[in-house]
């Protein structure tokens, strides 16, 4: 899994090299000068090793020797070292929030002073979209898909439940702008928790439309995608509505404590395969938007499953995801770099609730393609091919990137599929409803 500079590369399981690794990776009470012996790839297995033990000791509650794990961990792993040792950090940075929680108060009182980190959040998306391919190839497949759906229509509503880069609907105008027969009226919703963030971008859309001649309207909605009051979206007789979600519904997949069973969000499927996933607020939103009669509803998540109960499954599941992304980084930017720290920072926020939390604390519920397949069509929508033009757009934004050389992307049965080298990483579907 890891080449000779340290860096990942993701097309094989850790798993399958643990038999033959070489005892010396194994735990010991005695100090560790044999740690700072290690080669590159050595140290990558051992850091796989120690951290799979350090979960399986934390699982056991045996908090001693997932301690020793732990101690022999920050001798081999740093944040500004090569791909393995910057994950490693991060991972078991979690897994030490996950004991502290065992003990209530101290885990308050050392983080009774810890800061928002809000704003620098949404500067490392804004990083991680810049330097990084896959929102701009989500953008660009979603962008001409919404376009041919929505040939002919006079009256488009674009709902956006994650309203924080105006470039894919800077785009998307100037696409209706050269549109044969004029552009539709074009309103956009957008959906976000801060204010700024809104006006930012009704500023930037509504000076686009402005300058293209294109009659425009911005809805700006404050709120979180699971306090959405579905009434504000306002949707008027006439308009045909596109629904866009990055990387939103994930986090919906908490469950809904205000119903005991999944309600019966599917139209043609019988009880017994509606139980089949437990109800989750998801359940409930996608009811909502099934009800909104979307023309097209484009989605795109995190191609991984992260929301499984064991500790052990989402830990290793966690460690091949995010091996990819830490190694997209190192082949993008250099590692002092500070981009990619605060990129490589955001991943840690994310494994670390992954890791560290349970219940409905735990927010970062990423699920595979085919699950995702499942869950709406249980909920009453069937899938819509995705813009094959779209497809070749973005083909050929990848050809022209100088960056990121790894990155892939392919078509899994009308769908897309981005990958770093064989990795999957995120997907890109497009739904409607089923009548």
């Amino acid at each position: 899994m890891f080449q000779d500079d340290g860096s990942s590369s993701v097309t094989s399981t850790p798993l399958q090299i643990f038999p033959t690794m070489s005892p010396s990776c194994q735990l010991r009470t005695t100090p560790y000068p044999w740690l700072k012996e290690l080669k590159s790839e050595e140290r990558g297995l051992c850091l796989i090793h120690l951290l799979l033990t350090c979960a399986k000791h934390v699982t056991s509650g045996n908090f001693d020797h997932a301690n020793l794990a732990l101690d022999q961990i920050s001798h081999l792993a740093s944040p500004e070292g090569d791909t393995m040792q910057r994950i490693a950090s991060y991972f078991s940075e979690a897994l030490a929030n996950r004991i502290l929680k065992s003990w209530p108060g101290l885990y308050k009182a050392l983080h009774s002073t810890k800061i928002s980190i809000g704003n620098d959040s949404i500067l490392s998306r804004k990083t991680f979209f810049d330097r990084f391919p896959y929102l701009k190839l989500a953008f660009v497949i979603a962008n001409q898909t919404i376009i041919e759906a929505m040939e002919g229509e006079k009256m488009v509503h674009v709902v956006d439940l994650n309203a924080v880069e105006p470039t894919q609907w800077r785009a998307l105008l100037h696409e209706f702008a050269g549109r044969p027969g004029g552009p539709p009226h074009l309103r956009i919703t957008g959906i976000h928790h801060q204010k700024k963030i809104l006006d930012h971008m009704a500023n930037i859309l509504t000076e686009e439309a402005e300058k293209l001649d294109i009659p425009f309207q911005f809805n700006p909605i404050e709120t979180k995608i699971d306090d959405l009051d579905i009434e504000k979206l306002k949707i008027k007789t006439g308009e045909a509505l596109a629904i866009s979600s990055i990387l939103q519904f994930h986090l919906l997949l908490t469950t809904d404590k205000t119903t005991q069973k999944s309600p019966p969000l599917s139209k043609n499927e019988d009880s017994a395969s509606s139980c089949a996933i437990s109800s989750t607020k998801l359940d409930r939103f996608l009811n909502r938007l099934w009800n909104l009669s979307p023309k097209i509803m484009v989605v795109t998540e995190q191609e991984s499953d992260h929301n499984q109960s064991d500790l052990m499954e989402r830990l290793s599941e966690s460690l091949y995801f995010y091996a990819a992304l830490f190694d997209c980084a190192e082949s993008t930017l250099p590692r002092a770099s500070p981009e990619r720290s605060k990129v490589e920072k955001m991943f840690g926020e994310e494994i670390k609730n992954i890791i560290a939390c349970d219940g409905e604390e735990r927010i970062e519920r990423h699920e595979k393609l085919d699950k995702w397949i499942r869950r709406f069509t249980l909920a009453g929508f069937r899938p819509v091919r995705l813009s094959y033009y779209g497809l070749v757009l973005a083909q050929r934004l990848l050809q022209g990137s100088t960056s990121c050389n790894g990155c892939r992307i392919k078509e899994e049965n009308g769908c897309v599929v981005m990958c770093w080298q064989d990795r999957p990483v995120f997907s890109v579907s497009a739904w409607m409803p089923r009548r």
